[in-house]
């Protein structure tokens, strides 16, 4: 008799469906559309059942058996990364994880744009650095002050912590190298317990994990840190050396994401910051 109070496990209760949903999905796929080359002949259309599970990383035995309704009750972030390799609409994601799972697959976080009065309030804060980022630290907004600092390469779509370990100029800009460094690590390992199955948090790792050393140190060690405020120096190319309070703001509505704000921490700073955003000619927020 099954013991009250427990939860049961999610099972699966169509192997049938799950076999032939899984060939006509692959069926349909062409090796071209996800970069594979095609050689040869091919005895049936689409993908073969190796290339599925070289895109999905996974072995091909697995994804034989899982093809074949033989692998038991597979996980949500597997699941996932055959749905990605397979192009599958959210519609189809959701079907493949009923018939292999027996339960609706964990809702997707999409980004939501910085609204427009974020927006507003970044272009009201003309001689502040500032910007919006989500739980990747992916960047959604910022002004044309973050631009006067950081440089033209600071634009919307691109992710902070890839340059601070990938861009070899990122040291000598971030006098503070090591701690700001840190602090994005552990901030990215928090991020990740909340969101297991995100894609794009788990490729920007990873990546971040096979360029930089420093990075898989301080990964492997399980740092854990909320980046919140703190004081840091920066070497700006044009300006010199300056002393900056940032502070890391939640945005308090269910987005996850983050107003990070850099003020000047001594005068010289503030006279030379202000220099700085003045020559800029677009005061304004980019969204």
């Amino acid at each position: 008799m099954p013991q009250t109070g427990c939860v049961p496990a999610p099972r699966a209760t169509n192997r049938p469906e799950l076999s032939a949903f899984l060939r006509a999905m692959r069926e349909r796929v062409r090796p071209q559309d996800v970069g594979l080359p095609e050689f040869g002949q091919r005895r049936t259309p689409g993908l073969r059942r190796q290339e599925v599970a070289q895109l999905a990383a996974v072995s091909i035995d697995w994804y034989i058996r899982l093809e074949q309704g033989r692998v038991g009750v597979p996980g949500t972030a597997v699941l996932d990364a055959v749905a990605q390799a397979l192009r599958l609409s959210e519609a189809e994601r959701h079907h493949l994880h009923l018939i292999a799972r027996g339960e609706a697959p964990p809702a997707r976080h999409v980004p939501a744009p910085a609204s427009q009065s974020l927006r507003k309030l970044l272009e009201s804060m003309s001689a502040t650095p500032a910007w919006i980022v989500d739980f990747r630290f992916d960047v959604l907004a910022h002004n044309a002050a973050a631009v006067a600092l950081f440089g033209p390469g600071f634009a919307v779509g691109t992710n902070t912590a890839e340059p601070l370990f990938l861009d070899p100029g990122a040291r000598d800009f971030q006098l503070d190298w090591d701690r700001i460094a840190r602090e994005h690590v552990g901030n990215l390992r928090a991020n990740l317990a909340r969101h297991p199955d995100d894609p794009r948090l788990l490729r920007l790792i990873t990546d971040l994990r096979r360029a930089s050393s420093d990075f898989t140190a301080w990964w492997d060690d399980h740092t854990v840190q909320q980046r919140t405020n703190g004081t840091k120096r920066v070497l700006h190319p044009a300006a010199g050396v300056m002393t900056l309070h940032y502070d890391v703001l939640a945005v308090q509505d269910g987005s996850e994401q983050r107003l990070c704000v850099v003020t000047p921490a001594d005068a010289h700073t503030e006279e030379t910051l202000r220099s700085l955003v003045f020559q800029q000619t677009k005061l304004r927020a980019v969204n």
